[in-house]
């Protein structure tokens, strides 16, 4: 039976909020806005630009989405949610069945996105993907610091916020509809190398792994991603059986090939929250203590994996024969 997300999250002491639905508005073609309050009418948690909440839509169906409206407001949230008929049932129920008045549980926020110090900053969106950046926008601009934001997606249609993000600052704001101009230019973007310039992309897994491609000769650390599919992997090694020991219930474990780490703890009893189950939330996020993981989530970057002492237990697996984790 699954579990509700109120009752996964009192099982690891994560606090859960219950929230009013304000209103729900189309701000683009197959976008649906949902302004969210909280239902006992106090205040909301503090968040920042690239935070998101999880958000369930029924019992064992919890979804990630970014929180655009502004931290500085404690009174609502606001997401929107793209409907996508081959989805698995999250932005259907949001867009199709939820109503104002209606009742919502979500966890969090959490921010696995954060915006960075920086005197510059280059930010591409592309579709559903400009939600985290509008806050970010919004706090690089309040900051004081240099930025500039490409904007794309299929047509001007399609295009949610696109009034909103261009009232901070037209002048800074290059909006790419693929219908008029094609492809995001990244080759001319991205040509020439700005030290001290952080660039900050999130939208459908192309524009991402474009942006990786041609950003590949700037500064290391340049590039912040934020994906909502995974990534695709490449040379992933078969999958094997190997251990866990774990510490705090001082117990070892088998994890078959046909078995994921998650799978394995929560049926020995020891309940790890977890949402996406495909690496890309980062809510199952896990302590190594010794062992080398096989690393095949979209949460980590470069240096965090090769850090190895931490890991998505949903996807990621052992390259070692054993892995010591903090659970």
């Amino acid at each position: 039976m699954s579990l509700s997300i109120s009752d996964a999250a009192a099982m690891v002491g994560e606090t859960t909020v219950s929230l009013r639905v304000q209103s729900t508005t189309q701000v683009s073609v197959g976008v649906t806005e949902l302004v969210l309050v909280a239902a006992d009418g106090s205040e909301l948690p503090p968040w920042a630009a690239g935070s998101h909440i999880d958000v369930e839509l029924r019992p064992g169906l919890v979804r990630q989405y970014s929180l655009c409206s502004d931290p500085a407001d404690r009174g609502r949230w606001r997401i929107a949610v793209l409907r996508e008929p081959a989805s698995r049932g999250g932005s259907m129920v949001l867009c199709e069945r939820v109503l104002a008045g209606d009742i919502l549980t979500a966890t969090g926020p959490r921010n696995h996105f954060p915006l960075h110090e920086s005197p510059q900053y280059l930010f591409i969106a592309g579709g559903i993907g400009i939600t985290p950046i509008i806050p970010m926008i919004k706090a690089a601009h309040e900051a004081g610091a240099d930025w500039r934001l490409v904007y794309g997606g299929r047509s001007e249609a399609s295009m949610a916020y696109r009034d909103e993000v261009r009232r901070i600052d037209p002048a800074r704001v290059l909006e790419w509809p693929q219908d008029l101009r094609g492809l995001i230019e990244l080759d001319q973007l991205l040509a020439e190398p700005q030290p001290g310039m952080l660039i900050y992309c999130c939208g459908p897994e192309p524009l991402i792994a474009a942006v990786e491609a041609k950003s590949a000769h700037w500064p290391h650390k340049s590039l912040q991603v934020e994906r909502f599919a995974p990534r695709p992997l490449t040379d992933v090694p078969p999958n094997t059986s190997f251990e866990i020991e774990l510490v705090d219930s001082d117990e070892v474990l088998v994890v078959p090939p046909d078995q994921s780490i998650l799978e394995v703890v929560n049926e020995a009893g020891i309940f790890v929250l977890s949402n996406c189950e495909e690496g890309t939330c980062g809510t199952c996020r896990t302590t190594v203590l010794e062992g080398v993981p096989d690393h095949r989530d979209s949460v980590l970057d470069e240096d965090e994996r090769a850090a190895n002492d931490t890991m998505m237990l949903c996807v990621s697996r052992a390259l070692s024969s054993r892995l010591v984790l903090d659970l």
